[in-house]
């Protein structure tokens, strides 16, 4: 199924048609004179997944990896092609989420590409739009697109870690404290203002106990702070990484000690943002 599903957003990456650029005189292009002062002419098209949004910016990641900045402005067309809203639909900027498979036509200024057509299929704007709502509907109906679209930045080594917020436990518990519980929701409350941040849950022991009752214990502290990120603080499932368990590894102090090894009893939520659209 998973297969199934990259291999159609696939297809419709490389081959969905986009409507002919009307004619007209580049002089007078609504909006693409004043981005650089420059004439502009015929841009490349450009397709791939709609990685980033920023203000009229977006990033547009091939398959092959390379990003593409593009500008958008009031003349920029945007439209969807059958499946959802049956024919073709006609959609604002707004429509152009992270995840949407685009084929995008432009004009160019300078150094500065400009979208004059953005033309996408509907399918994979319900299937982007059910992963952006994280309603338990779409993610039952399209999971494996889900999954296949999230695939896309699964590695860690593509992240810049913004901030980590750990929270303790006593020993040999996974319950949550008051304390750990307000702190949760200050990370997450944080979290959301930072543009693309996806969290990563990754839960800790202190050496007391063998090895397989620590790796347990520190999968139970994990899921325990990602429940609570998600059903109280109200953080989005789909911005959440798989979370880990590590046991002892990577102990923040000396497990020799008291003061250490309470240290060590934590879960690290950290805010990671992809480095291809950091500082966007």
């Amino acid at each position: 199924m998973i297969k199934t599903t990259m291999t159609a957003i696939a297809m419709a990456t490389m081959f969905a048609a986009t409507a002919p650029l009307a004619a007209q005189d580049p002089t007078t292009a609504p909006g693409t004179q004043t981005v650089t002062g420059q004439r502009p002419v015929p841009g490349p098209e450009i397709k791939g997944f709609i990685t980033a949004r920023s203000g009229d910016r977006m990033a547009v990641t091939a398959e092959d990896g390379t990003k593409t900045i593009i500008t958008l402005d009031d003349a920029t067309q945007v439209k969807g092609k059958s499946g959802l809203f049956g024919g073709k639909g006609k959609f604002g900027a707004s429509s152009l989420m992270n995840g949407l498979p685009v084929t995008v036509k432009t004009l160019q200024a300078g150094e500065t590409l400009v979208a004059s057509i953005v033309t996408f299929r509907s399918n994979d704007f319900k299937t982007a739009s059910m992963i952006r709502t994280g309603t338990a509907q779409g993610f039952e109906e399209q999971s494996a697109a889900t999954t296949a679209l999230r695939g896309r930045v699964a590695d860690i080594d593509n992240y810049n870690v913004k901030s980590t917020t750990n929270v303790y436990f006593d020993t040999a518990k996974h319950m949550l404290t008051e304390q750990a519980k307000a702190d949760l929701c200050a990370a997450a409350a944080t979290a959301e203002k930072t543009p693309n941040a996806l969290l990563l849950v990754v839960g800790y022991t202190d050496s007391v106990g063998d090895e397989d009752y620590n790796q347990e214990l520190s999968e139970r502290r994990a899921s325990r702070v990602l429940a609570h990120l998600q059903q109280v603080c109200r953080w989005k499932q789909f911005r959440t990484l798989t979370p880990s368990g590590m046991a002892e590894s990577d102990p923040a102090a000396d497990n020799g000690t008291d003061e250490g090894k309470a240290q060590n009893r934590r879960v690290a939520v950290n805010v990671l943002v992809s480095k291809a659209v950091d500082g966007l």
